[in-house]
């Protein structure tokens, strides 16, 4: 089986409720030695292809970023036959060149979270636990989503540095200050541990950015105006995206 047709997973985030009618095949429970995961999996077929679906907050948005358990959820995802995690994630911007509304595809992380359990290895163990996470996002599937970006026209950042922020208010001015000094172009919550996660247990792994809001003090209007609206055509974006995905590289 080659990378491109190995099973998908897409995790949905903030904005799921936009993804509209999807054709759901099977739901299921499915316990992690984590304890429970965010929602059950969904079976779900669009483009006539399946593929399985995790709400990161659950179905309603009952979970916190901070209170979210990555481990169970990838766990799970892994555990139904996932090999390839696309995970919807909203986020502010801190650059100019990716306004609200529109999407990226980052290529890198930092991670100023605390106190989340952020590995499955618990244990004394080799150098299996001290995995290579140079490139956080896996390269073959980020080129897949750009490509499918390009095919359907859509405009789409091509990198980007995630600044991973612990939640769950929102930042100040000065963090988001340091966050660009530090070469972030985006912020959002839960970018981490859920993608070292997939890296421990040898998923592939990309991100695809919907960009609600412009970060804290990069502009003077009030950080929550149009945020509504943004997350709306973002989303719709986010859905034209994975459907091309899909119908190009299989689910």
């Amino acid at each position: 089986m080659s990378p491109d047709s190995l099973p998908l997973g897409l995790i949905v985030g903030t904005g799921y409720e936009h993804l509209g009618a999807l054709e759901v095949v099977h739901r299921e429970v499915v316990p992690t030695p984590w304890g429970e995961a965010s929602s059950p999996i969904v079976t779900v077929r669009i483009e006539g292809r399946t593929f399985v679906l995790l709400a990161r907050h659950g179905f309603g948005h009952t979970l916190l970023p901070h209170l979210v358990n990555y481990r169970a959820n990838v766990w799970a995802l892994a555990h139904v036959g996932a090999r390839r995690l696309v995970a919807l994630a909203s986020v502010g911007s801190l650059d100019p060149a990716l306004p609200p509304g529109t999407l990226a595809i980052p290529d890198q992380i930092i991670d100023y979270t605390h106190a989340r359990p952020a590995t499955f290895h618990e244990e004394v163990a080799g150098l299996e636990a001290h995995v290579d996470f140079t490139e956080p996002y896996d390269a073959s599937l980020r080129a897949a989503l750009l490509a499918a970006a390009g095919r359907e026209g859509l405009a789409v950042g091509t990198r980007g540095v995630y600044g991973v922020t612990q939640g769950p208010r929102l930042e100040t001015a000065a963090e988001i200050a340091r966050l660009r000094r530090d070469g972030c172009t985006l912020v959002g919550m839960t970018g981490m541990p859920e993608a070292v996660l997939a890296r421990e247990l040898g998923l592939a792994y990309a991100t695809c950015a919907m960009i609600v809001n412009w970060a804290a003090g990069v502009t003077p209007a009030p950080i929550h105006e149009g945020i509504a609206a943004h997350l709306g055509r973002a989303t719709s974006e986010a859905v034209r995206l994975i459907r091309a995905f899909v119908r190009s590289e299989g689910g």
